[in-house]
C-alpha cells in the first residue's frame, strides 16, 4: 500500500471519528431535551462516546497501567485546577442529584474517551501531537457549544487544552477522565 493511500485512511479515521463524536454528542443534546430523558441521554451518551474507541488499544488511548499512582494524582490535580471557578461560587451544598451525578460521571468519561482517547490518537497519528492538541480541543469545544451558553465556551476551550496538554505530554488518559469527573460533579 502506497504511503499517500495509508495516510489518506488515516485522515479520514480521524474525520469519521470527528464527525461521529459531533454527531454523538447533538443527539444527546436533542435527546436531553425531551421531558424526562435528560439522565437517559447522559449516560447513553457517555456509552455511546466511549464505543467511538473501540477497536483501539489500551495504550493507544492513554489507558495503559504503568504509573498509576501518579496519574491518578495528576488527575486529581486537574480536577481541582478545573474546579478552580465553582469553587469561587460554591453554596457549601451538594451541587448534583445521585442520578444526575452517576449520569454526569458517564459522560464526562465518554467525553475524554472519545475526544482525548481515540480522536487524539487519530489526529496524532493522521498528523502529530500539536494537530491532536488543538484539533481535540477545538471539535470537544464545539460539541460543548450545542449545549452551553456562548459566554461559557472559552472557559471549555481552555479546559480541552490542559486536558489536552496532559494527554499529550504525559501520554494519559487517566488523569484527564479523573480532572473532568471531579469537574462535572462540580459544575
Amino acid at each position: 500500500m502506497s504511503l499517500s493511500l495509508t495516510r489518506g485512511s488515516v485522515w479520514t479515521r480521524a474525520a469519521t471519528l470527528a464527525l461521529l463524536a459531533l454527531g454523538v454528542e447533538y443527539a444527546r443534546v436533542l435527546a436531553g431535551r425531551v421531558p424526562g430523558l435528560a439522565i437517559a441521554s447522559l449516560m447513553g451518551g457517555g456509552l455511546a462516546l466511549c464505543l467511538l474507541a473501540a477497536g483501539r488499544h489500551p495504550s493507544e488511548l492513554g489507558l495503559g497501567r504503568d504509573r498509576l499512582p501518579a496519574r491518578l494524582l495528576g488527575g486529581l490535580a486537574l480536577g481541582g485546577v478545573l474546579l478552580l471557578p465553582a469553587l469561587a461560587r460554591w453554596g457549601g451544598g451538594p451541587l448534583l442529584p445521585p442520578e444526575l451525578a452517576v449520569a454526569a460521571v458517564a459522560v464526562s468519561v465518554g467525553d475524554e474517551v472519545a475526544f482525548r482517547g481515540a480522536l487524539f490518537a487519530a489526529l496524532d497519528e493522521a498528523g502529530g501531537p500539536l494537530l491532536a492538541l488543538l484539533g481535540s480541543a477545538a471539535l470537544w469545544t464545539a460539541a460543548h457549544a450545542l449545549s452551553h451558553p456562548v459566554k461559557f465556551l472559552p472557559a471549555v476551550a481552555a479546559a480541552g487544552l490542559l486536558l489536552g496538554t496532559w494527554r499529550w505530554v504525559c501520554r494519559d488518559l487517566l488523569g484527564p477522565i479523573l480532572g473532568h469527573v471531579i469537574a462535572d460533579l462540580a459544575l
